[in-house]
């Protein structure tokens, strides 16, 4: 279940609440997510499939991106701060201004 099906039946959830859930029975889903200005500080997203999502201006800092798709992810203004960037696919990702 990707986090757009999620959030249509946990109106009120939160992404950290989601990647609670997936970590605990499946693949973390963020396919073209709606995740501007999200604080994901220290969020575990290791293999996480973000292809598409919009992740500009989030707090990404000290979070584990290890293996991670996030092609053609929009980044603008994101802060990575000391994110773990290992094997993290940004092919056509935008980082215009991000702080890496």
């Amino acid at each position: 279940m990707n986090y757009n099906e999620w959030r249509l039946q946990n109106e009120n959830g939160t992404v950290n609440e989601y990647i609670a859930a997936c970590r605990a029975n499946w693949r973390i889903d963020l396919t073209d997510a709606n995740l501007n200005d999200a604080n994901l500080n220290d969020a575990n997203l290791r293999g996480a499939d973000l292809r598409g999502a919009d992740l500009s201006g989030a707090d990404l800092s000290d979070a584990n991106l290890s293996g991670a798709d996030l092609y053609g992810v929009n980044l603008t203004g994101a802060n990575l701060t000391d994110a773990d960037l290992y094997g993290v696919n940004l092919y056509g990702a935008d980082l215009t201004g991000a702080d890496l």
